[in-house]
């Protein structure tokens, strides 16, 4: 059994990443820029945020963060964002998600600039995407194809299965998977809430990937010997064994189905710190296009 480590992989990514800027200023360019809003004052965010913010600081980005209070509306939000679409330092832009239950956050995702949406849900990011024409691919599905790609997983005609069928993560990678590249070329079954046999159609996969966000989800007996195990979850859980009276787990109970295993993201350390790598990618990516 082989873990895919995400926190190594994406430090290479963010060195490779802080190599291109350096050639960038050398070459006379600018630094890319990438703005976040924070609406409200929710701990797993602002948490999320200060980490993208963080990483910025590492490749050599610059960052803005505007924070705006929990009961702001619609339409200030959407200023916020039109005034960042119009500001040509600025190369990316992400409204961290979710949002107060006053917003709608489609109208939101739709207003921002489609050659800023680093976050990549922008519906005509998405149908690009889809047509496997030059997008914003999702972070956290682009981070997976990005694992399977430098770990050299074979994924050519194998049978995958995506537990979840978000637009954020679910959705994408049931598409990236089947497209006609590598990683991709897969045969993909996309199962959900609704879905009858979930036990037996995750028995028959190569390749799983779950994003379902609900503890310990897949057990041992749903998976078969060899598989590679992609976990997207990530849930607190109260620990006796920790200060803060809690630990972080997947959607799959590692210590069992790890048995099995031919590869495996650990939670946490797998797809998370992938996520951020690759909405750097895509901000780096963002700037380069102006040039």
């Amino acid at each position: 059994m082989i873990i895919l480590d995400g926190k190594k992989t994406s430090n290479d990514i963010k060195d490779e990443i802080a190599k291109e800027v350096d050639v960038l200023l050398l070459n006379g360019g600018k630094k890319p820029h990438l703005a976040a809003i924070l609406v409200g004052d929710n701990g797993a965010s602002e948490t999320y945020v200060s980490a993208k913010v963080k990483a910025c600081n590492r490749v050599g980005f610059n960052s803005t963060l505007i924070r705006l209070p929990e009961n702001v509306s619609e339409e200030q939000l959407i200023e916020e964002i039109s005034v960042i679409n119009q500001n040509d330092d600025i190369d990316g832009l992400i409204v961290q998600l979710p949002l107060p239950n006053h917003i709608d956050e489609k109208k939101i995702v739709n207003t921002i600039e489609v050659n800023k949406d680093v976050d990549g849900f922008h519906p005509m990011n998405i149908g690009n995407m889809t047509l496997n024409l030059p997008s914003f691919i999702p972070a956290t599905p682009a981070g997976i194809i990005e694992l399977l790609d430098r770990y050299s997983i074979d994924t050519v005609g194998k049978s995958c299965v995506v537990i979840g069928r978000s637009h954020i993560v679910g959705l994408p990678i049931s598409i990236l998977m089947s497209r006609n590249n590598y990683p991709g070329n897969s045969t993909v079954t996309l199962v959900h809430s609704r879905s009858k046999n979930i036990k037996d159609i995750c028995r028959n996969a190569d390749i799983l990937i779950v994003a379902l966000g609900k503890a310990n989800f897949v057990t041992s007996d749903m998976v078969k010997e060899g598989v590679c195990v992609i976990d997207v979850g990530i849930t607190r859980i109260p620990s006796d064994t920790t200060k803060s009276g809690w630990r972080l787990v997947g959607d799959v109970d590692f210590q069992q189905v790890s048995k099995k295993s031919s590869y495996i993201t650990p939670v946490p350390g797998g797809v998370g710190p992938m996520t951020i790598a690759m909405l750097l990618k895509n901000t780096l990516l963002a700037s380069k296009s102006k040039i």
